[in-house]
C-alpha cells in the first residue's frame, strides 16, 4: 500500500550497528514520545484538563472522550518522565498538574464527568490516572498543593460499587484502589480482592486469558491478553509491593503466566514488524509491544533482551513509517491512516492513545540489556515455523521467505454481550445491567477462519445481503444473503491442524438448524480447509480465501478452478478447489479493508443437491520473496472423509463429522480425531507421523 512518513520533525540517525533490523534504539523511543505528547499538547483546554480533538463522539460522550484524551497522553508522559528520573519535554509536567486541579474542581468549567454510574468510561481513564500519577510521585503528586491532592483522591472514590463490564475492567478498579493505598486515600480492599479474584477466573491456561464470562458463554481471545490482562495484574503487584500479602503469593503466577504467554506471543509477529490484525481496539496499533517490554521489567520472559527490543521497536516502527499520524501529529482512528469500519463504538478521537502503553519499556534503565544490546531475529526472520496453541484455539504460521504470520481460528468468536451504553463486549451479561448481542452477523475481527499481519478482514458496506466475506464460508439464502459465523464450537487444534462447527445464522434471524464443521490443516504458506455442511440442500454454499488490499486495484486471474489476486506490492491470494465447487471467481471492492483502498477477495461457489455436502480448497496467502504458485496437492473425498497428498509426501486424512470413538479406518490408517499425518512409504503404504 502507499506508506506515508511521519510528519514531525525527523527522527534521530538511524543505528544500524545496534539494531540492525529496525534502526531504532532508547533515542527513537524517547523522541517519538516526545513528539506525540508536544503535538497533542496543541490540543489542550485552557486549563489543561482536556484534550479537545475534533471527531465522532464516543458513546460515551464529548466530556469522556476529552478526559480520555488527558488521561492516556498523561499515562505517556508519566512512562517517559518515570524513565528519565524525572525528566520531561519542558511545561509539560506543569501543564498536566494544572489540568488535574482543573478537572477534579467540580466548580471549573472544564471539570472532569463523575467518575460512577453515569458514565463509566472514566473508570478506564482514572486507571491511567491512578498508574501515571503512581509512576511520577516525586516529580507530580508529591508537588500537588494539598487541596488538589485530597480534590484527586475525592473523585477516585467514585470508582467503589460501581457495575462495571464483566471483563480486563475489573483490573481498572484494582490499579486505583492500590493507588490510593499508597497515598494514604480511603479505598475499599475487599472489593478489590474481589476484582482480582474474578480476573482470576478468566485465566484459562498456557498464558491465555479470556477478556471476561467463561466457557459456556464467550470464548474471546485477542490483543487484549497481553496489553491489559496480563500488563494491569503484574503492573498491580509490582505497585503494591508489601503492601498486601496477597500480593506475594500472586506475583511468581503472574510472572509465570506472562513468560509463558510471551514463549508463543513472539510468533505474532512479521518481519515488516506487524502485529496479527485479529481482534477488537486495532487502533491501539503497536500496544501489542507492551507485554513484551512488561516481561523484561518484571524478570517474566523467555526472550532475550535483543529480541525484545527487535520486536517492540520493530512495531513500533511499523507504524511510524506507515503514517499512523494526520497532518497535526494526532494519532488516527485507524490501522494505519483513518478507517472508520475499524473503530468500535466506545472509541472516541482520543482513543488511539491507549497505545501510550507501549512506551512501557522507557522504564527499563538506558543502561538495561534490552537498549544496550544488539538486536535479534524475530521467530520469523529464523525459520518457518507451525505452532498450535490449543487454549486459544489458534495454529500459527510463518514464513520466513516472506516474513508473513498467519492465524488460523478455530476458537476466538468474541460471541458476548455489550453493554448498550458502552458498547463494551461484556461476556457473560449479566454481570453489569442492560446488555444486547453483539454483532450477531458475526464480527469479522473474530469469526474469520484466519488472519495475518498482511491483511485485514472485509468490513460490510451496503447491503449485507450483498456482503462478501473473507476467509469464510457461507450458505447463500436467497432472501437473506450469507450467513454468518458467530459461535465457535471448537473440536480438536493439535499441531499443525485445527477444526471446529458453527451453526450459520442470518442477520435478524434465529439459528437453524444447519451446521458446518470445518478442519484446517496447514501447510506453509497454505491451508487445506475442509468443510462438512448439514443444510437444506436448495442452499449453494460460498467459500472464501484472503482478502488483499492495496491503493490500485489487485491483478486478477481464474484458470480452471484456481482463482488469484495480486497487489502491487506482490501479496497473492490463492483460492484452490479441491472439491465440492462448481465455479471459482474473484470478488472486487473499495473501502473494505483497513490496508488499502482496493480489495479483492478470490472465492467459490458451490451447488448443493443433498442435505449433506463436503467442500474442499486450498487458500494461500504469500508475499513478496515466497513462491505465489499454489503447491500441486491430490485430493479425494470418499464420503465425509478427504485424503490429500502433498508434495514433500505427507498424506493428510481428514475425519470429518467423527467422533472419536467411531473413529473410521482408512487406507490401514485409523483416524482419532478429525485430522491424521501420514507419510507415504517407498511401497506407497501409510506410514503414520507422529503428533
Amino acid at each position: 500500500m502507499q506508506h506515508t512518513s511521519w510528519t514531525g520533525p525527523p527522527l534521530p540517525p538511524e543505528d544500524r550497528t545496534l539494531s540492525p533490523f529496525t534502526g531504532y534504539g532508547r533515542t527513537h523511543w524517547l523522541a517519538l514520545a516526545d513528539r506525540l505528547l508536544t503535538a497533542v499538547h496543541r490540543f489542550a483546554s485552557p486549563s489543561g484538563a482536556r484534550i479537545v480533538l475534533s471527531g465522532r463522539p464516543s458513546s460515551s460522550g464529548t466530556d469522556s472522550d476529552q478526559l480520555e484524551g488527558f488521561a492516556r497522553t498523561f499515562l505517556l508522559l508519566a512512562f517517559r518522565t518515570a524513565g528519565c528520573g524525572g525528566d520531561a519535554p519542558a511545561g509539560l509536567l506543569q501543564s498536566y498538574a494544572e489540568g488535574l486541579g482543573a478537572g477534579t474542581d467540580p466548580g471549573h468549567r472544564e471539570a472532569w464527568p463523575a467518575l460512577g454510574q453515569e458514565c463509566r468510561q472514566t473508570l478506564v481513564e482514572a486507571c491511567s490516572l491512578a498508574l501515571g500519577l503512581h509512576l511520577t510521585r516525586p516529580w507530580l503528586w508529591d508537588q500537588l498543593p494539598g487541596a488538589v491532592q485530597e480534590r484527586v483522591v475525592g473523585w477516585l472514590q467514585g470508582a467503589w460499587g460501581l457495575r462495571i463490564p464483566d471483563n480486563n475492567w475489573h483490573m481498572f478498579r484494582v490499579i486505583v484502589g492500590e493507588f490510593l493505598a499508597g497515598v494514604g486515600g480511603a479505598h475499599d480492599r475487599a472489593e478489590m480482592d474481589a476484582d482480582l479474584a474474578r480476573t482470576e477466573e478468566f485465566y484459562v491456561g498456557d498464558g491465555w486469558y479470556r477478556d471476561g464470562g467463561d466457557a459456556h458463554t464467550a470464548d474471546n481471545f485477542d490483543h487484549y491478553n497481553g496489553w491489559a490482562l496480563h500488563t494491569y495484574p503484574l503492573l498491580w503487584a509490582l505497585m503494591a509491593g508489601e503492601r498486601t500479602t496477597d500480593q506475594a503469593g500472586r506475583l511468581p503466577v503472574l510472572t509465570a503466566r506472562l513468560r509463558r504467554f510471551l514463549a508463543d506471543y513472539a510468533l505474532f509477529f512479521g518481519a515488516d514488524g506487524a502485529p496479527v490484525h485479529q481482534g477488537r481496539s486495532l487502533i491501539y496499533r503497536f500496544a501489542a509491544a507492551t507485554a513484551p517490554w512488561l516481561g523484561a521489567l518484571a524478570d517474566a520472559t523467555p526472550l532475550t533482551p535483543g529480541q525484545t527490543r527487535r520486536l517492540a521497536s520493530g512495531a513500533l516502527r511499523h507504524f511510524t513509517d506507515r503514517g499512523f499520524c494526520d497532518r497535526n501529529g494526532i494519532a488516527t482512528l485507524g490501522w494505519y491512516g483513518p478507517y472508520p469500519p475499524l473503530v468500535q463504538g466506545y472509541s472516541g478521537p482520543a482513543s488511539p492513545y491507549w497505545l501510550s502503553k507501549a512506551f512501557l519499556g522507557l522504564l527499563l534503565p538506558a543502561d538495561h540489556p534490552c537498549w544496550t544490546q544488539p538486536e535479534e531475529p524475530l521467530p520469523v526472520e529464523r525459520g518457518d515455523r507451525i505452532q498450535a496453541l490449543p487454549v486459544p484455539g489458534f495454529v500459527i504460521s510463518a514464513t520466513r521467505a516472506d516474513g508473513i504470520v498467519r492465524l488460523v481460528n478455530h476458537g476466538s468468536d468474541n460471541y458476548a454481550t455489550a453493554d448498550q451504553a458502552t458498547g463494551d463486549p461484556v461476556p457473560g451479561g449479566a454481570r453489569s445491567g442492560t446488555y444486547t448481542p453483539v454483532r450477531a452477523d458475526g464480527d469479522p475481527h473474530y469469526a474469520r477462519f484466519a488472519y495475518s499481519t498482511a491483511t485485514g478482514p472485509c468490513h460490510g458496506t451496503g447491503d449485507p445481503r450483498r456482503h462478501q466475506s473473507d476467509n469464510h464460508v457461507a450458505l447463500l439464502h436467497p432472501e437473506l444473503g450469507p450467513s454468518r459465523r458467530t459461535r465457535i464450537h471448537r473440536l480438536h487444534v493439535q499441531d499443525r491442524y485445527a477444526a471446529s462447527w458453527h451453526r450459520p445464522v442470518w442477520r435478524d434471524q434465529a439459528v437453524t438448524d444447519a451446521r458446518i464443521e470445518t478442519a484446517s490443516v496447514v501447510w506453509g504458506a497454505y491451508e487445506l480447509r475442509a468443510h462438512l455442511v448439514d443444510a437444506p440442500p436448495h442452499l449453494p454454499l460460498r467459500d472464501s480465501g484472503w482478502q488483499v488490499a492495496g491503493e490500485r486495484p489487485p491483478r486478477l486471474r481464474t484458470a480452471g478452478l484456481l482463482a488469484e489476486a495480486v497487489t502491487d506490492d506482490g501479496l497473492t491470494s490463492t483460492f484452490f478447489s479441491l472439491a465440492g465447487h462448481s465455479e471459482v471467481a474473484v470478488a472486487t471492492a473499495e473501502g473494505t479493508s483497513a490496508f488499502g483502498r482496493h480489495t479483492a477477495v478470490p472465492h467459490a461457489t458451490g451447488r448443493r443437491t443433498t442435505a449433506r455436502t463436503v467442500h474442499v480448497a486450498l487458500v494461500g496467502l504469500t508475499g513478496r520473496g515466497a513462491d505465489s504458485a499454489p503447491p500441486r496437492v491430490q485430493c479425494a473425498v470418499e464420503g465425509t472423509t478427504v485424503a490429500a497428498t502433498f508434495p514433500d509426501g505427507t498424506w493428510v486424512l481428514v475425519a470429518l463429522g467423527a467422533q472419536a470413538a467411531q473413529s473410521p479406518v482408512v487406507g490401514g490408517v485409523p483416524l482419532i480425531g478429525p485430522v491424521r499425518y501420514a507419510r507415504l512409504s517407498p511401497k506407497g503404504e501409510p506410514v503414520i507421523v507422529p503428533g
